[in-house]
């Protein structure tokens, strides 16, 4: 099994951190304190962004696409330093893209699993971008996860 995290971040999203199927992936490598005192550890195998995936078509078996959720945070927060924040001119656009290479990098027989948090930009909004209806999920809940299969399957 092959699984690809495309945004993921400092790993919250898993309880094993180090998963040895998984290839972990995001736009940036840091580790800084906050004078808030937090600590934020963002340490990718493979330094890439969501829109532009650095694999092969139909690679993987599991993408998950957990994508920054926020257009408005301040410059210097922890929330931003967490998670990242969406341009608000063109966040359908990039959240399109990502989808789209994600779909890309999975394999006819995968299956993507979607994270969101809808406290700026409501979960029926993007996946409307996504022109995909995913097929189970959470269906409440302002932070919901969804899974889809390859497309045209």
């Amino acid at each position: 099994m092959k699984i690809l995290d495309v945004c993921c971040g400092s790993r919250m999203f898993w309880y094993d951190k180090h998963e040895p199927h998984t290839t972990y992936c995001d736009i940036r490598q840091e580790k800084k304190d906050l004078p808030s005192g937090h600590h934020i550890d963002v340490d990718p195998d493979v330094v890439a962004d969501f829109r532009s995936l650095p694999f092969a078509d139909c690679t993987f078996d599991n993408v998950i696409f957990d994508p920054p959720h926020l257009l408005h945070a301040g410059p210097k927060s922890w929330l931003r330093a967490k998670y990242g924040v969406l341009d608000p001119k063109v966040w359908k656009d990039d959240l399109k893209q990502g989808f789209d290479e994600c779909q890309r990098v999975l394999k006819s027989t995968g299956t993507l699993v979607f994270k969101w948090n809808d406290d700026q930009i409501p979960f029926s909004k993007v996946i409307k971008v996504f022109g995909q209806q995913p097929i189970y999920g959470d269906r409440r809940g302002k932070t919901r996860w969804v899974v889809f299969i390859k497309k045209g399957k």
